[in-house]
C-alpha cells in the first residue's frame, strides 16, 4: 500500500532498513555476512547462501530505487555531497584518517543515507515541488 503522506519517520525507516543492510553486508566489526562468508570452513553452507540471497534482494531494490529516483545525475550529485561532507569533517578535524574503523562506519553511513534518499526522493520531491514521479501507469 502507498503512503499517501510521508514524513521523517518514514525517512527513518528507509535509513534504518539501509544501515541494516550496508552493516549486514560489511562493516568493521567483523559481525557481517562479508565476515561469516570469509571464515566460513564450508562456504556451500544453506544459511550463508541464503543470507547472501537475502542481501542481494535488498540491494538490488535500494540501489535500483535510488537510480531510478535520483536518476544518474542526482546519484553523482548525492555522492559528490556525501563526499564533500566527508572533506569538511576531516578538514575541522571532526573526522580523522588516522582511524580506518571510524573511517569506514562513516562512509558505510553515508551510503546508507543515500540509498535511504534514494527510496525517499520522490516523497521528498512531492513534498517540496507538488510533482508526481510515475514511472508506468496501465490503463485498463
Amino acid at each position: 500500500m502507498a503512503v499517501k503522506r510521508f514524513s521523517f519517520l518514514n525517512f527513518l525507516i528507509r535509513f534504518v532498513m539501509a544501515l541494516i543492510l550496508v552493516f549486514g553486508t560489511y562493516n568493521p566489526s567483523g559481525w557481517s555476512w562479508y565476515h561469516w562468508v570469509t571464515q566460513a570452513p564450508d562456504k556451500i553452507d544453506p544459511l550463508l547462501i541464503f543470507a547472501g540471497v537475502v542481501l542481494l534482494i535488498g540491494w538490488v531494490i535500494y540501489l535500483r530505487a535510488t537510480l531510478r529516483s535520483l536518476g544518474e545525475i542526482g546519484t553523482i550529485l548525492a555522492v559528490a555531497f556525501f563526499a564533500a561532507l566527508t572533506w569538511v569533517m576531516i578538514d575541522y578535524g571532526l573526522l580523522s584518517l588516522d582511524s580506518p574503523t571510524v573511517f569506514t562506519w562513516v562512509i558505510l553511513s553515508m551510503l546508507s543515507a543515500i540509498m535511504a534518499t534514494g527510496m525517499s526522493w520522490s516523497h521528498i520531491r512531492r513534498r517540496m515541488s507538488g510533482q508526481l514521479d510515475v514511472d508506468g501507469v496501465e490503463e485498463d
